[in-house]
């Protein structure tokens, strides 16, 4: 029997200048904002659609999904970050870390207790700015503390060939 879906209901107060929501498989912690998980799922968002919803598979869940949206104008203050993770039959609603931003979560739950602590005081990078203080950053070093989060294939990688995928014709 199929497992049900991820429902996601997103009702900003104002629009966003971005917004995001990604399936995190792995990680690259020599990056900082979206590029720190690596190979992620993308789902689309519309930033200036005030309510919006995404249905997300429950079959192959990743390691977690996490909704990023920036303001506009940008207040690093106002961003908000909202990971969360597959639970079948669990409902939530509430903030994503911010005001303005509510999410309502229906076979899913939010992943909560990471923040800046989350990053080994031995990090490489912490002491940079840009990268300790970005809340992505943080969550994927909550990931590979807590879940063993694995490090994202080389930049190089291509997916294996899919042999049942339609082929593209040329002409000669």
């Amino acid at each position: 029997m199929p497992h049900p879906p991820v429902r996601v209901g997103i009702n900003a107060a104002a629009p966003y200048l971005i917004m995001w929501l990604a399936g995190v498989r792995n990680l690259n912690l020599d990056r900082h904002c979206l590029e720190t998980f690596g190979w992620s799922d993308r789902h689309p968002l519309n930033p200036r659609t005030p309510r919006q919803s995404v249905t997300l598979p429950a079959e192959n869940p990743p390691l977690a999904w996490y909704l990023c949206a920036l303001p506009h104008p940008w207040d690093w203050s106002k961003n908000a970050h909202l990971p969360f993770e597959y639970a079948e039959g669990h409902q939530w609603e509430g903030l994503a870390l911010v005001r303005g931003l509510r999410v309502t979560l229906d076979n899913a739950r939010p992943i909560t207790g990471w923040g800046e602590h989350s990053i080994p005081p031995d990090a490489s990078k912490r002491n940079q700015w840009k990268f300790r203080t970005c809340r992505n950053w943080q969550f994927a070093w909550w990931l590979r503390t807590n879940r063993n989060a694995p490090d994202a294939p080389p930049a190089t990688w291509q997916p294996p060939e899919d042999p049942n995928a339609p082929r593209q014709l040329t002409f000669p």
